[in-house]
């Protein structure tokens, strides 16, 4: 990873409203990645009957993040499977959800990896298995 400001949008086709990551700060190719989401009152999927971000938008987050660790020439990989997903805590706004993935495999065409998503130190997510294809 260079020292330059990483564009989120020079590596994802994702924009509001699917664009859940709001900046990554570190990622080293085919081993891992850290970002986190900033999560405020005036996001689309807060309301007064749910205040809190919804746990599988934080998964996508998790996801999202990991095309950082897939980053090669052949583009962006696509997610495929999801296995192993548990969810201890809620995100509300004002949180700052840091967001870790983690390469185990790479072979020929697919990333297998981990991530866990955490507030301070307390664990909101963990997905065991997040699957992706490369392009």
């Amino acid at each position: 990873m260079s020292e330059e400001l990483i564009r989120i949008e020079d590596v994802l086709p994702h924009r509001y409203p699917f664009l859940l990551l709001d900046g990554v700060t570190g990622y080293e190719t085919s081993q891992w990645a850290k970002g986190y989401k900033l999560v405020t009152r005036s996001e689309w999927f807060i309301t007064e009957a749910n205040p809190y971000m919804p746990p599988m938008l934080i998964v996508e987050s998790l996801a999202q993040l990991a095309a950082f660790a897939a980053i090669d020439k052949r583009g962006i990989s696509y997610l495929t499977n999801l296995n192993g997903v548990r969810f201890h805590s809620f995100a509300k706004p004002g949180d700052r959800i840091d967001l870790y993935f983690e390469v185990v495999k790479r072979r020929r065409g697919y990333i297998l990896g981990s991530g866990r998503a955490t507030v301070g130190d307390r664990l909101v997510a963990e997905a065991e298995e997040i699957v992706s294809l490369d392009q």
